[in-house]
């Protein structure tokens, strides 16, 4: 027989009851830490973290605080119209400059060669056209004596035909001899014709071809002044007075044609340029102004422009300076801290961090 035998478990009748209370209590405490009292969703934060402050009543100034940089309100770019070799610069970069002050010099032998091209052909054309013109005027010269010299012939032999035929009916003068002379009469007389009619279509064709000989020098005279612009547009010059900036160029040095060779700034207007997040971009539009403090005084700016592309996200913006009140130390590049005014002050409850609309 044996001495292995199964030892029943027993079951505790207060066991099962007893997970159900416990399960219970940690499911209310759960929900009781998740809820509040109106059954929605609370967020637990610790108390050095919370910041209480007073509610007060006021006004609400909608703005943004906006980093600007101050730039030339006009720029003019300087490109070598012509390109060529850098033969003397006469100004450093930096210099004030007056409209018409020589900046640099090129040289180009294109240029000059082309220029000297176009001058022979015109000297060539209008020597052509005076050698047509005085062919024009000898024709007309030989048509007026050959003219002259067949109304002479024309005269005389009228009036010989006048004298024989009297002559021929009294049978003083032979018919032959008055027959000869009529003969001789139409051949002038038609020769007459002729040469008027030959004056005439000379003299139409001939000034056609000296019109037209001028027109194509008027048009080499002016391939000559666009050589000779190009000639002079190598001596660069300033359009205008203001400060030259960006000018950075070495005697030697070869400039193509459209090449950037510095700028001419405004040295006396600004105006203030700023990147905005393009989150304000559709409340951001011309007119609205932003204000800033230096040196203890207040000036106001006005939007200008608005670019409305968007880069790293942020859009950007000119401002200028309202009537033209500006700061006698503002300098080119410097960074000023401005308020943009968003929108017009409203009446509202105040907090720290807060505000509230009484309507």
């Amino acid at each position: 027989m044996s001495m292995d035998r199964k030892i029943e478990k027993k079951q505790n009748k207060f066991l099962k009851p007893g997970a159900m209370v416990l399960g219970a209590l940690a499911v209310g405490y759960f929900l009781y830490s998740t809820l509040d009292a109106n059954g929605g969703r609370t967020l637990r934060v610790e108390n050095d973290r919370l910041v209480i402050s007073t509610v007060t009543t006021g006004q609400f100034d909608d703005f943004i605080p906006v980093r600007g940089r101050v730039e030339p309100r006009s720029t003019i770019f300087l490109d070598a119209i012509e390109g060529g070799r850098v033969e003397r610069i006469h100004v450093e970069d930096g210099a004030m400059l007056k409209a018409g002050d020589l900046i640099v010099e090129l040289s180009n032998t294109g240029l000059q060669l082309d220029v000297l091209s176009n001058e022979a052909r015109v000297t060539e054309q209008l020597n052509n056209m005076r050698t047509l013109e005085l062919q024009l005027e000898q024709n007309m010269l030989g048509h007026r004596r050959s003219l002259v010299d067949i109304n002479y012939q024309i005269t005389r032999l009228t009036r010989l035909i006048e004298r024989l035929e009297p002559l021929v009916e009294k049978g003083a003068a032979r018919d032959a001899q008055l027959q000869d002379a009529r003969d001789e009469l139409t051949y002038y007389q038609n020769r007459r014709e002729v040469t008027l009619v030959s004056q005439q279509t000379d003299e139409r064709l001939q000034k056609a071809q000296v019109a037209s000989m001028r027109a194509s020098t008027e048009q080499l005279e002016a391939n000559l002044r666009i050589a000779k612009t190009n000639l002079e547009n190598l001596s660069v010059r300033a359009p205008l007075d203001g400060k030259l900036t960006a000018f950075d160029i070495e005697i030697g040095q070869s400039l193509n044609r459209g090449e950037r060779i510095g700028q001419i700034d405004d040295p006396d207007r600004y105006k203030v340029t700023a990147n905005i997040d393009e989150y304000y971009l559709n409340r951001v539009d011309i007119l609205q102004q932003a204000t800033f403090n230096i040196a203890g005084r207040d000036y106001t700016l006005e939007i200008s422009k608005v670019y409305p592309n968007v880069t790293n996200g942020q859009f950007e913006v000119d401002m200028q300076f309202v009537d033209g009140e500006q700061p006698d130390d503002i300098r080119r590049g410097q960074t000023l801290n401005t308020r943009l005014q968003l929108g017009d002050p409203i009446p509202a409850r105040l907090s720290r961090y807060c505000a509230y609309s009484q309507d």
